[in-house]
């Protein structure tokens, strides 16, 4: 949609200032007794000696602890377990009901004595803890498989060949230099060399050249976390090319236009329409590889990260950059990584970026098809990718990786949309990161070229219709029900022939219009589909969103983003029976750019930025003028959305280490708000305070998975009741046990808040809601400085 001819910068929202709440520190709770303690407790000292005998077979380790796993029947805190256990080391939490640690053969001995105590009937400390252990067991080599391990095996007929081996990540700095150095170490002993690695605090990836007998082994080597196949980009492109006639030259872009980086294959820097915006190329590729792009992704996805929407230009005859374009070449010809490890290509990338141009928003339309999301851990690139959001402040805008099917299928049309929420169309790497925004792909156009030039000919079908998700697109949630992709953009469709039962999907003219590499053939347009183009479409926003608030963070730009998205009604439609595989596909929708950048007259747009510490809670209280309510068949909505950057731990199956939410709720003051929370500021404590639930979008319990969550709440015949409200964002902030350690005293977010009133124009609101919204901002801030 088009920007309205009357806008106003978007307004900013102060918060309220009552007393801070304190909540009562956690204890642990109580678990219910096995029907007889004795046989539990023989249970599992025998499960315990039969375990630690199978542990003793691992191999390596840069000390002698056992690496032991220990499965629970219910979901328990890993720092409790390390208490009722004689003190061994968590190091992981791989699943709700399953940790791993180290131990010593003393802590084993003290343990196993503590079970051998509960067996007899004698009084043991954290006996309730005790009654949550379900069973012993070893991390065994399946265990350490990766998923593209799994399903294809190491390499065949090849005497060495290279791997990637994730190591345990471990808190102790001095641990964690030794678990390296000792594994680097085992390597050489072997026989074995390491190409490249991540050494970062919270992930450590080894890629290494080995045998057949070594690889093996690593799957025995105690400190081994995962042993995986290298990356596999799979992408396919098959370009369309297009002709527009002569362009207006091109002009430069504003020199404080903010930047946009494209971490790809490269770009045609030469490019007339992408030229005159090209600040820097940089190649992060080893061996003789020069910035150029030579296989056509990168250059096709700069274009719409750089323009938004190439269409509408090429229609105008007019291109005016209004950012700075770069490009950092992470990809060769083959869109691979080659010998260096992804992650170390992408930290290099953005930290030159920001430290020479301050760019702060990066477009990486990657997605390692050896690497889908089935649960568990996020990893891979997805955990540096969240590091590095958090340290740097910068944004990354990544697809949800596409979904091309097997040799057996799937039938793309009669199929449809049904394998877009299967098991093998989950998210690839790095979609799942947290804090980036991930993009899922719908459809633009339904008719190709097929059906223009045989307009009678019913066989050429279009597998999506418009705005539909295309049939490529993955599907999420992330981890611990995390919704992803958050956001869905243009990234093409695929027409079939339905006459031909083994003929694979093509673009046939349905897919993304961008710049092309082949412009000095005389083709300076392409054509593609993948979700690879619809996340430039977001980045291309966000970057935007920069030039209206130069100063703003990321945190700020999510929240806006996702304030404005909505559900095409094609998808809800498609999905209308099942809100929950809409939710796994389009996650909170399509972003409406008509009052994205500024507020319009009907459409007001409040924003804050603040940090809170924890266990506490920030009010604010929304400006709704009385006329809000006035007038009938009038689509009103109030949208909140909240975005935030928390520290993250690989080793726990919530991931993140501060949790921040909200509520929406209405009340007769302030007053009324603060006493319900003042006693209350968990997460499961705030449960019991209900927001307001009518007509509402997305609930808390779906959206606090996320770190960018967000609802709408529409008010189709508000009574009396509710206009006589006064309407709370309550955002509370309350960190695990296990991550204060790693959080910041005071962590950021931002808010964002949208309030509209859609009427015809013969009722539009005089003064506009932008005016009467702007008008109680002022009177409350004069109230406030009076106070």
């Amino acid at each position: 949609m088009e920007e309205p001819e009357t806008h106003h910068p978007h307004l900013q929202l102060e918060r309220e200032i009552p007393a801070p709440s304190r909540r009562p520190r956690r204890v642990p709770r109580d678990f219910q007794a096995p029907d007889d303690v004795r046989k539990h407790g023989s249970r599992l000292r025998n499960r315990l000696r039969a375990v630690r005998g199978l542990a003793a077979k691992d191999l390596g380790g840069y000390d002698d602890r056992l690496l032991i796993k220990i499965c629970l029947n219910q979901n328990v805190d890993p720092e409790d377990i390390a208490h009722a256990s004689s003190g061994i080391e968590i190091v992981s939490q791989e699943e709700d009901t399953l940790v791993l640690a180290f131990a010593t053969r003393g802590q084993l001995n003290r343990f196993e004595s503590k079970l051998t105590s509960l067996s007899s009937g004698e009084s043991v400390t954290y006996k309730n803890l005790l009654y949550a252990l379900e069973d012993f067991d070893r991390w065994t080599p399946e265990d350490r498989m990766g998923w593209a391990l799994v399903r294809n095996g190491f390499p065949k007929g090849s005497s060495s060949f290279m791997i990637d081996v994730e190591l345990w990540p471990l808190d102790n700095e001095e641990e964690l230099k030794l678990i390296r150095q000792c594994f680097k170490e085992w390597i050489a002993d072997q026989g074995g060399r390491v190409v490249d690695s991540v050494q970062q605090p919270h992930l450590t990836i080894y890629r290494v050249r080995v045998s057949p007998p070594i690889a093996s082994n690593l799957l025995n080597h105690r400190d081994v976390r995962k042993v995986d196949l290298l990356p596999s980009v799979g992408l396919d492109l098959d370009l369309r090319r297009t002709s527009v006639g002569d362009l207006e030259p091109v002009p430069s872009p504003p020199q404080n236009a903010p930047g946009i980086a494209v971490l790809d294959s490269g770009i045609s820097s030469a490019h007339p329409v992408l030229g005159p915006a090209v600040g820097d190329s940089q190649n992060y590729l080893t061996g003789k590889h020069s910035v150029a792009d030579e296989s056509g992704h990168g250059t096709l996805v700069a274009g719409i990260a750089l323009y938004g929407d190439i269409v509408r230009c090429l229609q105008k005859r007019s291109f005016v950059p209004e950012l700075r374009l770069f490009s950092g070449r992470i990809l060769d010809e083959h869109n691979k990584s080659n010998e260096r490890l992804i992650e170390n290509q992408v930290e290099e990338a953005v930290r030159y970026f920001v430290q020479e141009y301050g760019c702060r928003v990066f477009n990486l339309s990657y997605g390692d098809s050896n690497k889908p999301y089935h649960g568990r851990h996020v990893a891979g690139l997805a955990v540096t990718l969240d590091a590095l959001s958090r340290e740097l402040g910068v944004l990354f805008v990544v697809p949800t990786g596409n979904y091309e099917g097997n040799e057996d299928g799937p039938d793309w049309l009669a199929g449809y949309p049904t394998y877009l929420t299967g098991q093998d169309s989950t998210l690839l790497d790095p979609a799942p990161a947290l804090c980036a925004l991930t993009v899922g792909s719908i459809a633009r156009y339904e008719r190709g070229w097929d059906n223009k030039q045989y307009p009678n000919d019913p066989a050429y079908r279009p597998v999506a219709r418009v705005k539909e998700p295309s049939p490529f697109s993955r599907h999420g949630p992330s981890i611990a029900g995390a919704i992803k992709p958050e956001l869905v953009d243009y990234g093409g469709n695929w027409i079939v022939d339905a006459r031909v039962e083994s003929e694979r999907p093509r673009h046939g003219g349905n897919g993304e219009v961008s710049t092309s590499r082949d412009f000095v053939n005389g083709y300076p347009f392409g054509m593609d589909s993948g979700t690879s183009y619809a996340a430039p479409h977001v980045s291309h926003a966000a970057a935007r969103l920069l030039a209206e608030f130069p100063t703003a963070g990321m945190d700020l730009v999510r929240a806006i983003l996702i304030v404005h998205a909505r559900t095409p009604r094609a998808c809800a439609n498609l999905f209308a029976r099942d809100k929950n595989r809409l939710r796994d596909v389009t996650g909170y929708g399509l972003v409406d750019r008509s009052a994205l950048y500024r507020s319009a007259d009907d459409c007001v747009t409040l924003w804050a930025e603040e940090s809170i510490t924890d266990r506490h809670h920030h009010f604010y209280e929304i400006p709704v003028p009385s006329e809000f309510w006035e007038g009938r068949k009038v689509r009103r909505e109030i949208s909140v959305a909240l975005a935030y950057r928390p520290p993250v731990r690989t080793t726990r199956i919530e991931y993140k280490a501060v949790r921040i939410s909200f509520k929406f709720v209405d009340a007769d003051s302030l007053e009324q708000v603060v006493k319900w929370f003042d006693a209350a500021v968990d997460l499961e404590s705030t449960e019991q305070i209900r927001e307001r639930s009518s007509a509402r979008r997305f609930s808390e319990k779906v959206r606090t998975k996320g770190t960018v969550q967000a609802s709408t709440w529409t008010f189709s015949r508000p009574s009396q009741k509710v206009r006589s409200k006064r309407w709370f964002v309550v955002v509370t902030r309350s960190d695990t046990s296990w991550g204060r350690n790693l959080s910041s005293e005071s962590e950021d977010y931002a808010i964002a808040v949208n309030l509209t009133n859609r009427c015809g124009s013969s009722l539009r609101l005089r003064p506009s809601l932008y005016a009467q919204v702007q008008a109680q901002l002022r009177q409350r801030i004069q109230v406030q400085r009076r106070g």
